[in-house]
């Protein structure tokens, strides 16, 4: 059986499991690179989290107080940069 999501240097569609992008730019840093893998954590929480609010399994309240969560949580490390 043939991939589905044929991996990115096939060239081809991407799983939404794989990462979109890689960090790049001249003030690069291990803690720039933990941030940018961690918003794109974020991201697809977000997108699971929106998903199940839309298929009636969790309430919007319960999707918000999950995404606030883990708001705070990418916040936090942001903060980190500093």
């Amino acid at each position: 059986m043939e991939n589905a999501f044929p991996s990115s240097s096939e060239g081809g569609v991407r799983s939404p499991m794989e990462s979109h992008g890689s960090y790049r730019g001249e003030d690069w840093s291990p803690e720039r690179l933990m941030f940018h893998q961690n918003l794109e954590t974020f991201a697809e929480k977000v997108g699971l989290i929106v998903g199940l609010q839309g298929n009636g399994k969790i309430t919007q309240e319960e999707a918000y107080a999950q995404i606030k969560r883990i708001w705070k949580s990418l916040k936090q490390s942001k903060g980190l940069l500093n």
